[in-house]
C-alpha cells in the first residue's frame, strides 16, 4: 500500500516521552489530508485531524482519535462512498476499520447511513453493524437494529427494521 501525506498545521512535542516502545505510535501526525492507493490505483482519500500508527503492537492499527472524513474511489476514481466519524480505528493486517459515535455514512444514490458503530471488512467487502441505525432515502427513513451491506453501501439489509417514515420532498408545514 502507497500512502501520501499532506500535513498542514505546527508540530506539537510530546511533554512525556514513553520509553515503551510497543506502547509509542511510531507516526503521530496532526491535520492530515491524504491519498491512499494500493496498487498504483488511487482508492481513498482521508483526512483527519489526528493520525496516530502503532505498528509495533500484536494488532497493528492506525487510531483516528478526533474525527475521519474519508472517501472511497471506484477504479475510475468516481466517488462510490463517503463516511465520517468522530473516531476510528484501522487494522492494517486485518484490513479492517471501526468507526465510533456519530458514523455517517453516504452511497452514489444519495442515500444516508447513520449509526453508532460500524465496521467495513475490506477483504470480505462487507459493512455491518448490530447497533440503531436509520438510512435516509429520497422518500422515507427507515430505522433498525443490525445492518450488512457490501462496501459501495449498494446492497444491503437491515437486519431487524423497527419502522419505516414515508415522505414526500415538496412537504411543507404550513402556518
Amino acid at each position: 500500500m502507497l500512502c501520501f501525506v499532506q500535513c498542514r498545521g505546527t508540530v506539537r512535542r510530546n511533554k512525556m516521552i514513553n520509553a515503551n516502545r510497543i506502547e509509542t505510535p511510531t507516526l503521530h501526525v496532526w491535520d492530515v489530508s491524504t491519498l491512499i492507493s494500493d496498487s498504483g490505483v488511487t482508492r481513498y482519500r482521508l483526512e483527519t485531524p489526528e493520525w496516530l500508527v502503532y505498528d509495533k503492537v500484536s494488532e497493528p492499527h492506525w487510531f483516528f482519535p478526533q474525527g475521519i472524513h474519508f472517501e472511497k474511489f471506484d477504479e475510475t476514481l468516481e466517488v462510490f462512498a463517503q463516511v465520517d466519524a468522530d473516531s476510528a480505528i484501522y487494522y492494517t493486517k486485518l484490513e479492517q476499520w471501526t468507526l465510533i459515535r456519530n458514523v455517517k455514512a453516504v452511497n452514489l444514490d444519495g442515500e444516508q447511513f447513520e449509526t453508532e458503530l460500524l465496521y467495513i471488512d475490506q477483504q470480505r467487502d462487507r459493512i455491518h453493524t448490530d447497533e440503531n441505525i436509520k438510512v435516509t432515502q429520497s422518500d422515507k427513513i427507515i430505522y433498525g437494529v443490525g445492518f450488512e451491506s457490501n462496501q459501495r453501501l449498494s446492497k444491503y439489509t437491515i437486519l431487524n427494521p423497527t419502522g419505516v417514515i414515508p415522505f414526500e420532498e415538496n412537504d411543507s408545514i404550513s402556518n
